[in-house]
């Protein structure tokens, strides 16, 4: 089998990996990985405790080369999440920074520190497994219940690194440069995974700022991954900062997912620094499905067409496949392809109820235009609204709301309507709280642009809307309260 990351014994002196001041060329890391890879030999699972540092990435690669599923835990977990996960994952060993105190149920393991110096020769691995193997074990946010543990194969993280290497022609004379957390798909697959598969390296911010954005770009990084918040931060601070814009125009590529990015920031982007931001799409059970090319034309709200291998269809209330490519007919998101995961661990019956036949089901609203470019317009569970017959998706109307001037964020969701089944309720940031946009003029606002079907009933004022890691809003804790 092919090794996941030939440039670990192609590369040599080319640099791979740097967080902060610390650095390892590529043969440094496969002598660091390789040393931490025979403590894990022979375990069933290992933790990893996935703080943003060196060791994080050279234990991910540690445990890949020794064949052993990895399951990355956030540092930042609440002490009844962490439970579940440890308990539920049983992982034999933890991969962990030297000097960290580890919480909980970790604190009983062994702990293996990932050696970042190791002396002597480089020790015997066994061969690598098969494709349909295990590689990680990611746990999905948990909305709709306890998290559940999606087993992503090594055939799934080869497929989508190379499909994302074709889509975004990436290659080994880039270098990425995001401040992600590596507790999930897209900073630990992508962001750390991706450059070594590319044979290219990788620049850690530690923790985002459009500052040390800017100085690496600026130093010679090539591409920029990012989650709308921080391509907020990106917009709201080029006015004032000549040299962030020249950094970001002399960017390669400047990606941002894991949630979509307004139409309002992706305009000022672009205005600024003639860049355009591509979007796309992924899950933790599929990892990426789709992309938009770049060099095309700026298409705010798409997150383009399906990668290679993967293949993609809508599917509407009664199981049927939807044909129309008007950019307006809505259906759930279903995909099949070597990007899928196996199964969610120890959940048969949740495996069963995520499939139809082969196709995986997303829980994903959206449209497709007519060359196949899809629009995600929510989540079935918390985005598709029902009201006086109209199936009408939140995220059109957020990003509508999102581009009128007194508003700074916005959410949608539906609530109960004894008349309409339900009615669409906008939770509002206004920019000034002192003279915040009227409930008339936000309805009119949206029905002006969209469809009056679609115009928000209520408009409830907040302070800040509650998000994720990952710039996510956690629309169920806005109901809750």
């Amino acid at each position: 089998m092919p090794a996941l990351f030939p440039a670990l014994d192609t590369a040599g002196a080319a640099p791979a990996l740097r967080f902060g001041e610390r650095a390892l060329d590529y043969a440094g890391l496969r002598a660091a990985a390789s040393a931490t890879a025979v403590h894990l030999s022979g375990a069933r699972r290992v933790a990893l405790w996935a703080t943003p540092t060196l060791e994080t990435a050279v234990g991910a690669l540690a445990a890949l080369l020794a064949g052993v599923p990895l399951v990355p835990l956030n540092p930042g977990s609440g002490a009844r999440e962490l439970d579940h996960l440890v308990t539920d994952s049983a992982p034999e060993l933890v991969l962990a920074a030297p000097g960290i105190e580890l919480p909980g149920p970790l604190a009983a393991l062994p702990v293996v520190h990932p050696d970042l110096a190791p002396g002597g020769p480089l020790p015997d691995l066994p061969p690598e497994p098969g494709d349909e193997a295990p590689a990680l074990i990611v746990y999905t946010s948990g909305t709709t219940g306890p998290p559940k543990g999606a087993v992503l194969p090594r055939r799934a993280v080869r497929a989508t690194l190379d499909a994302l290497a074709d889509a975004w022609q990436w290659s080994a004379d880039d270098v990425l440069v995001h401040g992600l957390p590596l507790f999930h798909v897209h900073g630990l697959v992508l962001g750390v995974l991706g450059p070594l598969r590319s044979g290219g390296s990788l620049r850690h911010l530690g923790r985002f700022s459009p500052e040390g954005a800017r100085d690496a770009l600026a130093d010679g990084a090539t591409m920029l991954f990012g989650v709308p918040t921080m391509y907020h931060r990106l917009a709201e601070a080029l006015p004032a900062d000549p040299a962030l814009r020249d950094a970001l125009g002399g960017a390669r590529l400047l990606v941002s997912g894991s949630a979509a990015l307004s139409r309002r920031d992706h305009e000022a982007l672009t205005a600024a620094t003639g860049q355009q931001v591509v979007e796309r799409y992924g899950m933790t059970e599929t990892l990426m499905i789709t992309s938009v090319r770049p060099g095309g034309a700026p298409r705010p709200g798409s997150v383009g067409t399906p990668l290679n291998g993967v293949e993609l269809r809508l599917v509407d209330d009664d199981g049927r496949t939807v044909e129309a490519r008007d950019g307006e007919t809505l259906g759930e998101i279903q995909v099949k392809g070597p990007n899928l995961f196996l199964h969610y661990l120890g959940r048969p019956d949740a495996t069963e109820a995520a499939f139809d036949g082969d196709w995986f089901r997303t829980g994903d609203i959206a449209t497709t235009d007519p060359d196949g470019a899809v629009r995600i317009v929510g989540r079935r569970s918390t985005d598709l609204i029902k009201s006086g017959g109209y199936r009408i998706g939140a995220g059109e109307i957020e990003n509508v709301l999102l581009e009128h001037p007194a508003v700074a964020d916005a959410a949608v969701t539906g609530e109960p309507d004894p008349d309409l089944g339900e009615r669409v309720v906008a939770w509002i940031v206004p920019r000034d709280p002192a003279a915040p946009p009227g409930e008339r003029e936000l309805a009119d606002h949206v029905a002006a642009q969209l469809t009056p079907y679609k115009r928000p009933r209520t408009v409830r004022l907040r302070e800040s809307l509650p998000r994720n890691d990952m710039g996510k809003i956690m629309k169920k804790a806005l109901k809750d309260a």
